[in-house]
């Protein structure tokens, strides 16, 4: 049964994962031509287009695609498992679970100890509007420029 719901979970979970990423990359390759159709490419946005085509080539190309190897990779070890487990009751071997779960939760403080895991945004502290962010006083709102029609405050709704 843990196979099973194993192999259920992976395979639910990768499908949506790998459409979810076919789909995002035909996206952001859409943005650029569509960047190319309107002649903005030497703007701000023709740039994020640019990147978000650097971003969505391989999330199309390849992550999707490679998700199904994946998929079968995990089927065949499933079946190289499954003679290990047969036989045995539920909960019989609860304790190895158990161990595995108590080295994850140490790893886990080890590295929030270390700063290495953190709850803080690494990015805080950067602008946005290209300026620094020391500039701007404390519980002032973001500016975002967005087009071509001049800043906008975070937040504010696009007409």
């Amino acid at each position: 049964r843990m196979l099973m719901g194993l192999l259920a979970g992976c395979i639910g979970s990768a499908a949506m994962l790998a459409i979810m990423m076919g789909n995002a990359g035909g996206a952001w390759d859409n943005s650029k031509k569509l960047c190319e159709k309107l002649k903005i490419k030497k703007t701000d946005q023709g740039k994020a287009c640019v990147v978000g085509d650097t971003v969505g080539d391989p999330f199309k190309d390849t992550s999707g695609p490679s998700l199904d190897i994946l998929l079968k990779l995990m089927a065949m070890v499933s079946l190289l498992i499954a003679p290990l487990v047969d036989g045995q009751d539920d909960w019989e071997t609860w304790y190895f679970g158990l161990i595995v779960l108590v080295i994850c939760i140490i790893a886990t403080l080890v590295l929030m100890q270390k700063n290495i895991l953190t709850w803080q945004d690494p990015l805080g502290a950067a602008s946005i509007g290209g300026g620094d962010a020391s500039e701007a006083p404390a519980g002032a709102p973001t500016v975002v420029k967005a087009w071509s029609d001049g800043p906008r405050e975070a937040g504010a709704s696009i007409d």
